[in-house]
């Protein structure tokens, strides 16, 4: 396999457009999700329309010992990893005391701790031969709390502080670390979260929009970038610095009450 892109989170939303996005271009994959069908489904038409190979794993990356699985697997069976695009994650609507504990460790291990384990797992091979690419999947919600999501909030506030710092610390070498931020985006998300139902969701992005703002800025070795805004909402996100916090916590809440 050649040019090889391991995308977790494939089998729908942006993770899916990245995949069309890569093998569009040549490139082989690797594809990673729950659910095996999906992910066959989409193997089988990427190789078709393009005459590339791609291998499928049907992991729960949300499971401690899954990033390592994943990564033994792909090491045993002889791919070499050029791309990483970490884009799994979930998040829910909600008063924190008021969700399901186990929905809320479940998002912090699939936006955080996974994310995190398959950066450590892979990044080493990078740097030892001194070229590569990840792409972390955050969130224009990294920029601000997120009353009603605290912990979805929170998780992309990791990932984006996570990735940036990373970035910096591989400066003197030829690999980089791309933060994609998107906005709200047409994708399976909306309707599992309960965004779907809030005015933040009124308007949004098409995933391969985001998807190929994402791409395009790995490919450049970007730090950052923010997809899928509305002027409204570009406004917004420019004004958070200065923003009053309550004002600001208030203004987001509002938001995300389903109306």
């Amino acid at each position: 396999m050649k040019n090889v892109a391991v995308i977790t989170g494939a089998s729908t939303g942006i993770g899916r457009e990245l995949a069309h996005i890569h093998a569009e271009k040549g490139g082989d994959l690797v594809i990673v999700a729950r659910s095996k069908d999906k992910l066959e489904a989409l193997k089988k038409e990427l190789e078709t329309k393009h005459s590339i190979k791609v291998y499928v794993i049907a992991k729960d990356l949300g499971l401690p010992e899954s990033p390592k699985e994943v990564y033994d697997e792909i090491k045993k069976v002889g791919i070499e990893t050029e791309i990483l695009i970490n884009n799994a994650g979930f998040g829910g609507v909600g008063v924190f005391h008021e969700l399901n504990y186990e929905q809320h460790m479940a998002m912090i291990n699939l936006n955080i701790t996974s994310l995190t384990a398959m950066t450590r797992l892979f990044l080493p091979d990078f740097v030892a031969r001194n070229s590569g690419k990840i792409l972390n999947t955050s969130s224009t919600a990294s920029l601000m709390p997120g009353p009603l999501q605290a912990v979805y909030f929170a998780t992309k506030a990791y990932v984006t502080s996570f990735s940036n710092a990373l970035s910096a610390e591989l400066a003197d070498t030829n690999v980089t670390v791309t933060n994609l931020m998107p906005g709200a985006t047409e994708t399976e998300f909306g309707a599992s979260s309960g965004m779907d139902k809030t005015a933040m969701f009124k308007k949004t992005a098409s995933a391969r929009k985001v998807a190929e703002a994402g791409y395009n800025a790995m490919l450049k070795g970007k730090i950052d970038v923010v997809s899928g805004l509305t002027t409204a909402q570009k406004i917004m996100i420019s004004g958070i610095p200065f923003m009053p916090k309550k004002l600001l916590l208030k203004i987001v809440k509002s938001m995300q009450q389903p109306k």
